[in-house]
């Protein structure tokens, strides 16, 4: 095994645990929605992004390096996405009728990963950062999949629980409406990160 174990999983709960589009939209959909309603959300986050991880350690992810205009087709069709979830977050005090007043799918959740660049930029990193050697074995993918599942899963969890936690503090129409009009206005500005980057 050429994998560095723990800084892999020091590096990963690090990144899975600091505030990104993903761990926003859990937080909100957590006052929205509660806990039990963002459970298919977050393992969408959850899994969508190890298998986007395990696809890059097998060396997919090299046609970005290779057909360089994907990475502003994913960066512009991310920022349009992350534009529109926050519209969905700012929307979601809405009745539930409503597509705004709905949570993310397990679908939609795993397939933003694949325009979110954060996460992009974190599974490109892993292989590169943590394993020795030209090759990647199939030993050192499971160790890197491996080794980001079991410190991501709490990391991102503590999203949703910080939402499901708050909404409690949100009880009222008017604290929930400001709230979302916050997590909205924080996606946007990672929007605008993200395009001036």
């Amino acid at each position: 095994m050429s994998v560095s174990i723990f800084p892999l999983m020091v590096y990963s709960f690090i990144n899975s645990v600091t505030p990104g589009p993903n761990n926003i939209m859990l937080a909100s959909s957590g006052v929205n929605f509660g806990f039990r309603r963002t459970i298919p959300h977050f393992l969408g986050v959850y899994l969508g992004f190890l298998i986007m991880l395990a696809i890059v350690c097998f060396g997919l992810g090299q046609i970005f390096t290779q057909v360089p205009i994907l990475q502003s087709v994913m960066k512009y069709l991310g920022s349009a996405y992350l534009l529109y979830l926050a519209w969905r977050i700012f929307n979601a005090g809405e009745a539930a009728s409503t597509k705004a007043g709905k949570p993310l799918s397990f679908l939609e959740a795993a397939l933003f990963q694949y325009i979110n660049p954060k996460a992009w930029i974190l599974a490109s990193t892993i292989p590169s950062l943590f394993t020795s050697g030209s090759e990647i074995t199939a030993l050192d993918i499971a160790f890197l999949v491996g080794g980001h599942a079991a410190v991501s899963f709490p990391a991102v969890l503590v999203w949703v629980i910080l939402g499901t936690q708050l909404r409690r503090l949100l009880s009222s129409p008017k604290s929930r409406k400001i709230f979302n009009a916050v997590m909205a206005s924080l996606l946007v500005f990672t929007v605008i990160m993200i395009l001036v980057d």
